[in-house]
């Protein structure tokens, strides 16, 4: 087997890169693979520490946001999530294995309370709805998963689709809202 420099040095800093993120208290195999410029926050910062999870052979493209304060994100092995996702995992967000999160989608886990008039919106509490995408399952690009929602194994959803509701195992979904417009066979 022949490894160059530059590869040599390309897996090294994948090695340490792993390693750093696992001085943070981030749970993560060494088998990931992790882009060099993504954002984590577990919300030590604002005092609410919150857990991440990363099993084997995922992979996380740049530009990523893992947003976890007071919260969890658990990731299942094999796992593939494209540039410029956000996951916000304040309310919990657990991602089932061999899932496919295409760039530019949004996974939200928490939302605000609707206040009266004499209470400014931005110091209302949120709310915290869990988010759970099955195993098998494929978000296309631009997809956003609002809080609460459960999305079933092996289902497809729809480049710029807005998920509000759960999906049924199997289905494919598309539109704002996501509608399931067939059942995979």
């Amino acid at each position: 087997m022949v490894i160059s420099i530059n590869n040599a040095s390309k897996l090294l800093a994948q090695k340490i890169r792993l390693l750093y993120l696992r001085g943070l208290g981030i749970e993560i195999d060494f088998s990931c693979l992790i882009s060099s410029n993504i954002v984590i926050n577990l919300g030590y910062s604002q005092g609410h520490k919150g857990n991440i999870k990363i099993s084997s052979k995922t992979q996380i493209s740049h530009g990523v946001t893992l947003d976890a304060w007071g919260g969890s994100i658990t990731i299942d092995e094999n796992v593939f999530i494209g540039p410029y996702t956000v996951i916000y995992g304040h309310g919990g967000v657990k991602i089932g294995k061999d899932t496919l999160i295409s760039m530019h989608c949004r996974i939200l886990s928490s939302n605000h309370t609707i206040p009266d008039r004499d209470t400014r919106i931005r110091w209302n509490p949120d709310i915290l709805l869990p988010v759970t995408l099955g195993e098998d399952v494929w978000l296309g690009a631009g997809v956003t998963i609002l809080g609460g929602v459960t999305v079933g194994n092996g289902c497809i959803v729809g480049a710029g689709a807005v998920v509000t509701k759960d999906l049924p195992p199997y289905s494919i979904a598309v539109g704002v809202p996501a509608k399931v417009v067939k059942t995979r066979l």
